[in-house]
């Protein structure tokens, strides 16, 4: 590092900044500070970066700032020559007009290159632009990095002055800028750079700290302010330290990462701690225990080795006193009042069957165009019981009936109410305790899943029947009413519960058909919507599309395969596969170029035509070959398809390659006699068919 490249430190000290978006504020003010240095040729494009954000400060270092950035050689386009120049080479006014604008005179027009832009030629000046200062070049990327913060909601308030208005996330109390150890007058909210930050609100040795360089910044922060600056580092900690206090009980703290990013933001100096709370409250469902811990309190609950939930749990404080007990015993009194409102809660809900429960339904609102969640659940229940029926099985039919019914009615429980996020899972331990059948339990407590990208599927076919009806009553109820997703927006979820019905369709319910799944959904409406089917396929289409990308597929064969809409969506997989071997082939680039061709030459046709071939009509040898040729390899091909080996069925077509090109070489499709050009048109239709079974192949070619 040469003498006026050294590291940069930036920090903004502020009032504690709210957690949920520490990460990504931290992250973003690091990132985009560092870029536009970069941009600007202060800081060099591969940089180290190191981003700092705790509750109470965004940072951010970068090493090897230049003092000023290198001057850079610049070619500015003027105008066309035409415009520029008369006849005797001779400026323009609108050229000296021009160049006055950017600073020079007619002295430099000797100087002007001539190049072609375009069609025409244009005049070019060269100059060399000064390098920006690096207080010039850090005002401007400081500038850039607050205004192009993630703020979730901006605060106003008051300077010292009393009369100046500042708008930010929340109040900024300090600036620091050090070019190794000088400091940089740049100004952000108020504030001037200086050295000068604070550490922790109670246990920091010193109350103001004096940062001696940018080097220094971490290892200052961490010895005299007791803070851990690095977002990283912290949660690395806390992480390290959740471990090693559970491993000293035989325990495992429960996993969650959205939980251990917000404690991560919430302390600077973490100190986790062991608590416990009375065994009675191990009678509520573990469910809504973990969750009020987590949710109020910021807890983390440890399991046993068989994922039990115990009665003790560990607290991250941001403070480390000689004797803990006053925190711990502080927060065990802070937790027993959410616990007992959770046992209150189940003890109250069970008081009232599910079943007792459903009539409530009609009262409660669920689209303004679409009824209530009673007339929702009866809507549910008439699609679960046509899946069911095709499913086959009168047992089947029952259960699944019976599930419907009853899987919205949690909804109206006091548990449910206090806690959205377990409705299901309430309604599976409330139908255990009204002595309902473990299949219909669990229907009701899976009906909605997969809640999220990679979550289990329902355990039995009862809850995948009731899951696949509850996710096509909201995808055709809302495409019926024209309630469809936008960019973003997407506030019923329909891409997650599309992705839901795929998923389901993809992996275990493979005899059902999309096209008849969506057409049996539409009669539960009566006349409420309009069948939606011809734009909710392709929407379900798109989200299996993005969704295979995602597994490793390429663009060229999902569209091959989804060309197709095939309806058994379990079948997509192995169709997948079989184009992937057979894009492999050394025939298979010719084939499918052959089959794009065809497909142009049928779509030109001004006739319908059919795949029949006369083949009294087949006149050339190359045509009589191909025919006879596609007669035995499309019945191998065709009865391979039927067994569902595809990669066998598409292995077949490689034979006709010879005879393909052979009929393009030497047989003219739109011959003069319209009975020859129409068999001729069947044979390519009957090919086209034929090769079309498993994907369409012309999608492969290049």
């Amino acid at each position: 590092m040469t003498a006026d490249h050294k590291n940069l430190l930036v920090e903004l000290f502020v009032e504690e900044l709210p957690p949920k978006a520490l990460k990504k504020l931290g992250e973003a003010f690091a990132a985009v500070l560092a870029d536009s240095l970069k941009s600007q040729g202060l800081a060099a494009a591969g940089a180290a970066v190191t981003a700092y954000a705790s509750p109470r400060r965004l940072a951010v270092q970068v090493a090897g700032v230049a003092a000023k950035a290198a001057d850079r050689a610049v070619q500015q386009k003027l105008m066309p020559v035409a415009v520029a120049l008369t006849a005797e080479g001779q400026p323009t006014p609108a050229l000296l007009k021009k160049l006055a604008a950017v600073g020079a005179d007619a002295a430099v027009v000797p100087q002007l290159k001539r190049a072609m832009d375009g069609k025409a030629e244009a005049l070019f000046l060269d100059s060399i632009v000064a390098g920006a200062t690096l207080t010039e070049g850090l005002q401007k990327a400081l500038d850039e990095s607050l205004a192009k913060l993630p703020i979730p909601k901006v605060m106003t308030y008051q300077l010292a002055d009393g009369w100046s208005d500042v708008k930010f996330v929340r109040p900024a109390h300090g600036l620091v800028a050090l070019h190794g150890t000088a400091v940089l007058p740049v100004q952000a909210l108020g504030l001037t750079a200086g050295r000068t930050t604070r550490g922790h609100r109670f246990e920091a040795s010193v109350p103001e700290l004096s940062i001696e360089s940018a080097d220094s910044y971490a290892a200052q922060l961490r010895e005299q302010g007791a803070v851990i600056a690095s977002f990283a580092e912290r949660r690395a900690e806390i992480l390290r330290q959740l471990g090693e206090a559970a491993a000293q009980q035989g325990l495992k703290p429960i996993e969650d990462e959205a939980l251990l990013d917000e404690v991560t933001a919430l302390v600077e100096r973490p100190n986790v701690l062991s608590c416990q709370f009375e065994t009675e409250f191990l009678a509520v469902p573990q469910e809504c225990l973990i969750l009020t811990m987590k949710a109020n309190q910021k807890y983390f609950p440890l399991l046993d080795a068989t994922a039990k939930l115990t009665h003790k749990f560990l607290v991250v404080s941001n403070i480390r006193p000689a004797d803990a007990s006053a925190v711990t015993g502080g927060n065990e009194r802070v937790v027993r009042p959410r616990l007992s409102d959770a046992k209150f809660f189940f003890d109250q809900d069970r008081k009232k069957s599910l079943a007792e429960r459903v009539p409530g339904l009609a009262k409660v609102v669920y689209h303004g165009k679409l009824g209530t969640q009673g007339e929702r659940v009866e809507r549910v229940r008439a699609i679960a019981r046509a899946i069911a029926e095709q499913l086959g099985g009168v047992d089947l039919a029952a259960q699944v009936d019976q599930a419907a019914h009853l899987a919205k009615a949690d909804l109206l429980t006091d548990m449910v109410g206090e806690f959205p996020e377990l409705q299901g899972i309430m309604g599976g331990y409330y139908a255990r305790h009204d002595g309902l059948s473990e299949a219909v339990a669990d229907a009701i407590e899976d009906h909605y899943k997969p809640r999220f990208a990679g979550d289990e599927l329902p355990r039995n076919e009862v809850g995948l029947v009731v899951a696949l009806a509850d996710k096509l009553e909201t995808l055709v109820g809302l495409f019926g009413i024209g309630q469809l997703p936008t960019g973003d927006k997407d506030p019923f979820a329909l891409r997650r519960h599309a992705l839901g019905v795929v998923r389901m369709l993809s992996e275990r319910a493979g005899t059902l058909e999309l096209s008849r799944l969506l057409k049996a959904a539409v009669p539960a409406f009566g006349g409420l919507i309009q069948d939606p089917s011809e734009a909710l396929a392709p929407f379900i289409y798109e989200r299996l599309s993005g969704s295979l990308r995602e597994q490793g597929y390429s663009a060229q064969e999902v569209d091959a395969v989804l060309a197709l809409n095939p309806q058994r969506l379990a079948d997509v997989g192995a169709r997948l596969q079989a184009v992937r071997a057979f894009a492999a082939l050394p025939e298979a680039a010719a084939l499918a170029a052959a089959n794009k061709r065809i497909g142009n030459i049928l779509k030109k046709s001004e006739e319908p035509v059919q795949a029949q071939i006369k083949d009294a009509l087949l006149a050339e040898p190359a045509e009589q070959h191909l025919a006879g040729a596609l007669k035995i390899t499309a019945q191998v091909a065709d009865a391979l398809f039927h067994n569902g080996e595809y990669a066998a069925s598409l292995r077949e077509l490689a034979a006709l390659r010879g005879p393909v090109d052979a009929f393009f070489d030497g047989v003219m499709v739109n011959a003069e006699d319209p009975a020859l050009r129409a068999n001729r048109l069947g044979l390519l239709k009957s090919l086209h068919e034929a090769m079309n079974r498993v994907a369409d192949l012309s999608r492969l070619a290049s």
